[in-house]
């Protein structure tokens, strides 16, 4: 196992203790049971864009910490700048969702960098201590110090230096709570007139006022465009319920159009049957006509001229028209029976009828009719109904014994 060179405690680096950024990774080693070490992996200098509180959590969380103080080192390496959302992390991770860290020690720190750092040392919880120190060597030492109580002695306190060292992390504190915290009510104390620092400070000051009347007139302007898309909606609310209305209405008169129009189909269906059936009757009696005229002893021409004539009346052009095929006596005979039998029979089933009784197909029928086979198959399965058949007896037997009877 790996070893730290300073402290001489054990280093435990896992696969999975990492997070994955554009242009680099971030990666968290734990140094005994209660340091943290964090650095980045990267070949080019970096921007941090978002922190990782996943991570961290799932460190702690393996580590299964007691209630112990816990010690971060923060390797800065390669890093140029930090970007405001970082910025935010950090506040999200001190005050709200992350372990609570005794001391924070920074090294390796880019110029740039310094003065972010030591914003982020001026606003940290009093049980908390942030440090910036040179290299890992000065940084464990550091922390070291701290877990030995010896924090005084080696010139670590946090509140160490000149009056001005005060005044400048008491300056950055406010910078950070506006900036960082949107604390633009926070109370600035002012340090007198005569204090190269009061310029600064009375800048601050004047800067939060602008910045409350912003947050203002922001405020209003979005109470402006709340109630504009309030009113906005409405007005769409109101036209959706009129369309609504509309729709429904149409329907209504669809529904009144689609019935009327069943109603008419219907009755010229039955009208189609009546016709149907009157001519089938018609043909049965000219077929009865034509056999008495062959018994008649008459003229043999005269005749001839009546069976002429009468079988062409049987062939009518009406009939085959309805029904598309040739209606012998025995097809006219039988549609009268059936529709005699089941008035409720339609014109287009009482042909259907007739097709299934001369052994027509299912698929043969659907083509002489102009539907789809499943529309077939429907128009049997209402008929069987409609002729009140048992389950089991089929259609075809049932007329075939229709067209048997006597």
């Amino acid at each position: 196992m790996k070893t730290c060179p300073v402290s001489k405690l054990p280093v435990t680096a896992k696969p999975h203790w990492k997070s994955e950024h554009p242009g680099y990774t971030k990666k968290l080693d734990l140094i005994g049971d209660d340091i943290l070490h964090a650095f980045v992996e990267t070949s080019h200098p970096i921007t941090l864009q978002t922190l990782s509180k996943e991570l961290v959590n799932s460190v702690t969380g393996e580590g299964r910490f007691s209630e112990k103080p816990l010690y971060l080192v923060w390797d800065m390496k390669n890093i140029v700048d930090i970007s405001y959302n970082y910025k935010q992390g950090i506040n999200d991770l001190i005050y709200h969702h992350g372990p609570k860290f005794s001391v924070v020690v920074f090294y390796n720190i880019d110029p740039g960098c310094r003065l972010i750092l030591e914003t982020f040392a001026s606003i940290v919880p009093d049980d908390m201590t942030v440090l910036l120190r040179d290299d890992y060597g000065d940084a464990m030492r550091t922390i070291m110090d701290f877990k030995a109580g010896r924090a005084e002695e080696a010139g670590h306190t946090r509140k160490e230096g000149s009056p001005e060292a005060l005044l400048k992390r008491q300056f950055l504190a406010t910078v950070a709570r506006i900036s960082w915290l949107d604390m633009l009510n926070q109370q600035i104390s002012l340090p007198p007139l005569d204090s190269p620092f009061h310029p600064y400070f009375k800048a601050i000051s004047l800067m939060q006022e602008d910045l409350k009347v912003r947050e203002t007139l922001r405020e209003h302007e979005l109470q402006r465009i709340k109630e504009d898309y309030e009113q906005r909606l409405t007005q769409k609310i109101i036209l959706l319920n009129a369309q609504v209305e509309l729709n429904r209405k149409e329907q209504q008169q669809f529904a009144q159009e689609k019935a009327a129009l069943k109603s008419r189909i219907s009755a010229q269906e039955m009208e189609l049957t009546r016709i149907s059936t009157a001519v089938g009757e018609k043909g049965s009696a000219l077929h009865l006509l034509c056999d008495q005229i062959k018994n008649l002893e008459i003229d043999p021409q005269v005749k001839q001229r009546m069976i002429d004539l009468s079988q062409g009346m049987l062939e009518t052009e009406l009939t085959e028209k309805r029904l598309k095929t040739e209606l012998t006596a025995g097809d006219s005979e039988f549609l009268s029976k059936l529709q005699k039998r089941h008035p409720n029979l339609n014109q287009r089933e009482l042909r259907v009828g007739l097709m299934v009784k001369l052994n027509y197909d299912t698929r043969e029928i659907a083509r002489s009719i102009g539907i789809s086979t499943r529309g077939m198959e429907s128009i049997r399965y209402r008929m069987h109904k409609k002729l009140s058949l048992d389950k089991h007896k089929s259609i075809k037997t049932y007329l075939s014994e229709l067209a048997g009877e006597a």
